[in-house]
């Protein structure tokens, strides 16, 4: 149970959440584990069977701050908040464009050009820091296939090329993962392509976990920003699907990705710490999980260098800057929506 940029992470299972005045209570058997003004908080997320009670849900909705509630492995399951806030004409204005076909198709593009670009230099990284020849080829090989796909994607003429274009490159990327891998490792978590819901595989699940903590900071991000999480660009439409929010998210996959390598090659995450159901699935452990948002929230607390800003941010927010930007390219205040990219 921590809290990091205004959001409280809960993992416990059976941990119970409950209101004291103006003050956050988190109970395990009885017993307080925390306390925290409710005031220093912009939301909670609760992974698993994580109990709350009615007179908290009520507080936060009346105050704004959202409830997010996602399964033990990660997994989106609903989102309690108040009444829908935000700019009605800067809402209006992300309706207009998304009939818009030349603009979607830009903005689509943007996407899409992010997420490569930050994964190239992933594989680049892994492979100036390769151990053996043979992964700094995988690696190198990687890159070029990724760098060829960004050079097709200014050729794309419609959506489903452009994702056509990304759902190939991220076979490609993901077919050098295990070169990522430590050589000693790399049975425990051995890695054949993505797979969810459930993963099958302990580095998917893993993943998984990540990234579902990635998309509800998108997710807050876009909301933050005034704008329909709902109604994306690159994703397309569909009841229940937080589409821009998936936009969004596609140029940061790669921080949920070089953590998880980071977790695993370091030692932090064992195979032990995963469990393998019948029928496939895999699931991490209680302690497991808590070490994962530990880190995830140290993470974000690390600075960069903004490319547009040309100045020095946490990574946790960068989300919520990338999100105002694409709200001035609804508007007309910036020609183009300009993605985050690694230097």
């Amino acid at each position: 149970m921590r809290t990091l940029l205004n959001t409280l992470y809960v993992t416990t299972p059976c941990a119970y959440l409950h209101l004291d005045n103006d003050t956050v209570r988190v109970e395990v058997e009885r017993e307080t584990r925390l306390r925290v003004p409710l005031h220093h908080l912009g939301g909670i997320v609760v992974f698993g069977n994580v109990l709350i009670s009615p007179a908290l849900m009520h507080r936060m909705a009346d105050q704004g701050q959202s409830l997010v509630l996602l399964d033990g492995n990660g997994r989106f399951k609903a989102r309690l908040e108040g009444p829908v806030s935000g700019n009605i004409l800067l809402r209006r204005a992300q309706h207009a464009k998304a009939s818009d076909g030349a603009f979607t198709l830009r903005v689509a593009c943007a996407c899409v050009a992010g997420k490569l670009r930050n994964s190239r230099q992933v594989l680049l990284r892994g492979a100036r820091e390769a151990k053996s020849e043979p992964d700094e080829r995988v690696l190198s090989r990687g890159a070029e296939d990724l760098a060829a796909a960004l050079r097709a994607l200014p050729g794309a003429e419609n959506l489903d090329a452009v994702r056509g274009i990304e759902g190939e490159a991220a076979r490609q990327y993901f077919g050098c993962f295990n070169s990522l891998v430590r050589a000693d490792a790399r049975e425990a978590f051995a890695f054949d392509g993505r797979t969810r819901r459930p993963p099958r595989d302990r580095m998917n699940a893993l993943m998984s976990f990540l990234y579902a903590m990635l998309m509800n900071d998108c997710r807050s991000a876009i909301e933050a920003a005034g704008m329909d999480p709902q109604l994306g660009f690159l994703h397309a439409v569909r009841p229940g699907r937080a589409a821009l929010a998936l936009d969004l998210m596609e140029e940061f996959r790669h921080q949920a990705d070089r953590l998880a390598l980071s977790l695993v090659n370091r030692a932090q995450v064992q195979a032990d710490d995963f469990t393998l159901h019948e029928g496939g699935g895999v699931t991490l452990s209680e302690q497991a999980r808590k070490t994962v948002v530990v880190a995830w929230q140290e993470r974000k607390q690390e600075e960069l260098s903004h490319p547009l800003l040309e100045e020095p941010v946490p990574l946790g927010i960068l989300p919520q800057l990338q999100a105002r930007f694409l709200a001035r390219a609804l508007r007309g205040d910036m020609d183009e929506y300009l993605p985050f990219l690694v230097r």
